[in-house]
């Protein structure tokens, strides 16, 4: 049904335009390593983001560094081959097929100490070094080790302190504005996520539970060639519904209620996210569908909105309006409609942002400001946003009465084009 194959990733254009901002800096960055979920089973291995980003490496305990100014200016270090460990884990592609495949100007083993001496020889040629610092306090202590050995070696020549910045400044940016190839598999991941949400709706009936309609979802991704979830799924029914990252999925689903599904397929390392609310029974009750209807309504007035040029921010301010006056009309809130807005009186029903960018990460890379958090940036062709209004009315809300229980968010993914 979907093509099995999308249009291919130019790594080697992306890490071109990473030199270029670059400029005098040098880049270590750190791939993803395996974590323990329980004794000695794992959880899932998933590559770091920025690392597969510019790499296309997709195995643990790496590292990749970047240094412009240096005759290998791209080289990785990698697990080498090892006959036992690959019967036991499975393949790896090794430093031949780093160098071969990957086009790694230079490759080593990650097992030795090669990363330091790389370093240390880039180093002289750098004004300022790129490296998440906080991820991993023994790499942390050896990178710092490292500079302090480098400012004993260049002193003389006036070398004292690299400024350390985060490489993720510079490919936060980079990553907003999606490719051909980007947006082929975010469409593919959207056109999975939207059929398992179908297939969900039909299988859902009253007296299932709520991981037998997570099952359903999570088949469909599987089955259509998604390698993974972009997110725990959410499939929240009655009550359920109001926790906004519930995904215990446990519960027995009733008569009169509604199901909220929020559920993604990750395709080659591109994720979508939707959120469908629908009656478990097939039917709306009058107070679920005035909810369903204002939220509905609230959508898609913000995804008109969602156009090159517009501020970021009006995509939720156009949300925060419509739900505003609709809660009025449903006797929810009172007062003058600016006046609630300024007082941020939805926020008890309405308690999140209606977007967010979208792509490698459920939430993904990009600023949504210019300079300053007041100052939204503009929306421009490229980005790929979630449009997700809700409204919950829990257990504990203010609300009337006869919205008890009800939960509501519709969540589609859009993508700016001229």
């Amino acid at each position: 049904m979907y093509p099995k194959e999308s249009p291919p990733i130019d790594f080697a254009a992306r890490r071109a335009a990473f030199f270029k901002k670059l400029g005098g800096g040098v880049a270590l960055l750190v791939g993803a390593d395996l974590q323990t979920r329980n004794d000695d089973v794992d959880f899932p291995f998933r590559q770091e983001s920025d690392f597969y980003f510019l790499t296309g490496f997709a195995e643990p305990k790496a590292l990749a560094l970047f240094s412009p100014g240096s005759k290998a200016k791209f080289q990785l270090f990698v697990p080498p081959k090892d006959k036992e460990r690959e019967l036991w884990d499975g393949y790896r592609l090794g430093v031949q097929g780093a160098k071969q495949i990957l086009k790694a100007d230079a490759a080593f083993s990650s097992d030795t100490d090669d990363w330091e001496k790389a370093l240390l020889e880039a180093l002289p040629h750098a004004d300022r070094i790129y490296y998440r610092v906080g991820r991993n306090a023994d790499r942390d202590r050896r990178i710092f080790t490292l500079l302090e050995k480098a400012k004993r070696q260049h002193w003389k020549g006036g070398r004292w302190l690299w400024p350390i910045h985060d490489p993720h400044e510079l490919l936060s940016e980079t990553r907003l504005v999606k490719s051909k190839a980007e947006i082929a598999r975010l469409q593919i991941a959207a056109k999975i996520s939207a059929e398992a949400h179908v297939n969900a709706m039909r299988a859902a009936k009253p007296g299932m539970f709520e991981y037998e309609v997570q099952a359903v979802i999570e088949h469909t991704f599987r089955a259509r060639g998604a390698w993974r979830v972009g997110y725990e799924s959410i499939v929240a029914s009655g009550h359920n519904a109001c926790i906004l990252h519930y995904n215990t999925n446990q519960r027995k689903m009733e008569r009169n209620e509604l199901l909220l599904i929020d559920a993604g397929a990750e395709y080659d390392y591109y994720t979508a996210d939707i959120t469908r609310t629908f009656p478990v029974s097939g039917t709306f009750t009058k107070e679920q569908a005035e909810v369903y209807d204002l939220v509905l309504e609230a959508q898609k007035e913000a995804i008109r909105s969602a156009r090159p040029g517009k501020k970021f921010s009006e995509i939720n301010d156009t949300v925060i309006e419509v739900l505003t006056e609709g809660l009025k009309k449903l006797k929810v809130l009172k007062g003058p409609t600016k006046t609630l807005i300024a007082k941020k009186a939805y926020r008890p029903y309405y308690p999140h942002g209606a977007s967010h960018w979208l792509g490698m990460d459920v939430h993904d890379a990009g600023r949504y400001y210019d300079q300053s958090p007041e100052k939204s940036r503009l929306m421009a062709a490229g980005q790929v946003l979630t449009v997700e209004p809700g409204l919950y009315f829990g257990a504990e809300s203010d609300g009337p009465a006869r919205f008890k229980g009800i939960g509501v968010r519709i969540e589609d993914d859009v993508w700016i084009t001229p």
